[in-house]
């Protein structure tokens, strides 16, 4: 996994860009983009390591639906903190 400081990890997604700002899900306020951690997105990402052992967060769990959710593939999660309660948000997408 790796890590894009700033907005300069706002287009390490694996869907839509994610934006520099987003609400707060604790006090409603304005929180802004800290760091993007992404995997499995470029060449160097390649595993070195047999497929059979914990290489993604997709291998931490089983997705077995309601009740069980989990990534089903690589992830790359937006981490941002509140201006106002300094509380941290985040968002994630998978490929």
């Amino acid at each position: 996994m790796k890590v894009a400081l700033g907005e300069i990890g706002l287009k390490k997604t694996w869907q839509t860009e994610f934006p520099k700002t987003t609400r707060c899900c604790n006090c409603g306020g304005n929180a802004r983009i800290a760091f993007v951690a992404h995997e499995g997105m470029d060449n160097d990402d390649q595993p070195i390591i047999p497929r059979n052992t914990v290489q993604y967060v997709t291998d931490i769990h089983k997705n077995e639906g309601a009740g069980n959710f989990w990534p089903h593939d690589c992830i790359a999660v937006a981490v941002y903190f509140c201006r106002d309660c300094f509380e941290p948000v985040a968002m994630f997408n998978q490929a």
